[in-house]
Parts: C-alpha cells; structure tokens; sequence
C-alpha cells in the first residue's frame, strides 16, 4: 500500500492577520480559526469542503481558498487525495514550538525590563485591564474566552516591546502552541493562568533585574509540563453542527 506524505504547510505571506482576500472569506477563516483555537475543532479533525461548504453556504470553490489561507498560518495541513485537517502536531513539534516560544518570550521580556520606569500610563491601564477580563472569564467559567483573553495577553507584551518582527514570529508560534495544547491537555489541568499573568504584571512594574524574563520562562515552562504527549484525541466532528447558525456571506 502507497502511502502519501502531508504536503508542508506554506509559508506565511505578508497578508493581513486573518489572511483573507474578502470579506466573506474573512468571515470564514475568522470562524474556522476560532473554532480551531477554542477547542470546538481539535487537533486532526478532517475539514470536509463538501461539509464546509453547506456549513456557510457558499461554493466548494470558495472553501478552497479559505483552506489554502489557513494552510499559511499553519493551522490546517493539506494531505494529497486526502483533503484538509487541523493541523495536529508530533510531541517532538510541540517541544519545539514551547522551545521556539522561550527563546521568542525570552526576547521580548528583556526588552520590556530595558525601558524606562515608571512604565507609561497607558501601558498599566491596558495590562491591568486585561487582566480584569482575565479574572471575568475565569470567574465565569468562560474556557472560550480564557483561551483567547491568554493568547492576547503575551501578544499585548510583545506589542508593548515594540519590536514587530518579534510580534509576529510569536503571533505564528501562539497559533501552533494553541495546537499543542489542544491536542496534548491534560484533562484536569488548566494551562496559562491568569494568576501567573497578574505575577508577570507585577514584576514588570517592580521592574527586579532579570525577575519578569524569569517568570515567564517558567510560565510558559509549566504550560509545557501539563501536556501528556501520549493524549489521543478523538477527531469526528460534525462541521455543520459545528458551524450551525453563522451568518451566510454574502
């Protein structure tokens, strides 16, 4: 029997973030990526056009395109007379994208400890106030919007750095940490805490040399540590019960 090799997923071009053309494709890679990053379509999940398309209501043709954006951010893989699916990472990509991340985070922390204290007023009050809709979503029990409040936090760091090369390396390596996580959780553990953003917070308002670069080096090093790289995760997903209720493109 012949077996075929995914195709590597292309790189990213310089596209806008949600790497749509249009409007209507925007919508749909802007849904399918959230699906993704909550947890609704898990690492693996075959992403049918035929499915798709009767999902959203538009042409296979159109999912096609939609698929091939996705493809550049390196959350969906296209495998030959397969198709399409979420991209689900080895153990040994997921070391190496918590690896890639240190490194990335690393850079980002040190530039934050270099500038000037006090930090600017505007920093504090959008720090503080994200950690705000941090604390709501974990009070509520929200996973949806614990997960994408946690992605949001370490890029509004790196926005603060100043540094958009740095941005948008890690803005890549989020996606695909997003990845590793879902596919290798643990199910009783809970990865990215707020409480760890409010002790990064702290510590970079104490500004004690070294202290927020160390913290968030063994932040991102727990995150790695509650993942069981033997998980196994279940991929039949129903994308039109997924998908049901959103608004057709036009």
């Amino acid at each position: 029997m012949t077996t075929t090799s995914p195709v590597k997923p292309a790189r990213r071009t310089p596209l806008p973030r949600n790497g749509a053309r249009n409007s209507a494709e925007s919508r749909i890679v802007r849904s399918i990526g959230e699906a993704i990053a909550d947890r609704r379509l898990p690492p693996g999940t075959k992403l049918a056009e035929e499915s798709l398309a009767e999902a959203f209501g538009v042409s296979r043709e159109r999912v096609r395109k939609v698929l091939l954006l996705l493809a550049q951010r390196r959350v969906v893989t296209l495998i030959p007379n397969r198709g399409a699916f979420v991209t689900k990472p080895t153990p040994k990509e997921a070391r190496e994208v918590f690896e890639a991340r240190r490194v990335i985070e690393r850079a980002i922390m040190e530039r934050l400890e270099r500038m000037p204290r006090p930090l600017p007023d505007d920093v504090l009050e959008k720090l503080r106030g994200h950690g705000a809709l941090e604390d709501a979503a974990e009070l509520a029990a929200d996973r949806k919007a614990m997960i994408r409040l946690s992605g949001q936090f370490h890029l509004l760091l790196a926005e603060f750095a100043g540094n958009a090369t740095l941005t948008g390396i890690l803005a890549d390596l989020i996606d695909r940490s997003g990845l590793a996580i879902a596919a290798f959780e643990r199910r009783s553990s809970h990865t990215c805490s707020a409480d760890d953003h409010r002790r990064l917070i702290a510590a970079l308002i104490g500004n004690a040399p070294g202290e927020a670069t160390a913290l968030m080096i063994e932040h991102l090093d727990e995150v790695e540590r509650q993942l069981d790289l033997d998980a196994r995760t279940d991929t039949r997903i129903d994308l039109k019960a997924i998908f049901a209720g959103e608004p057709e493109p036009a």
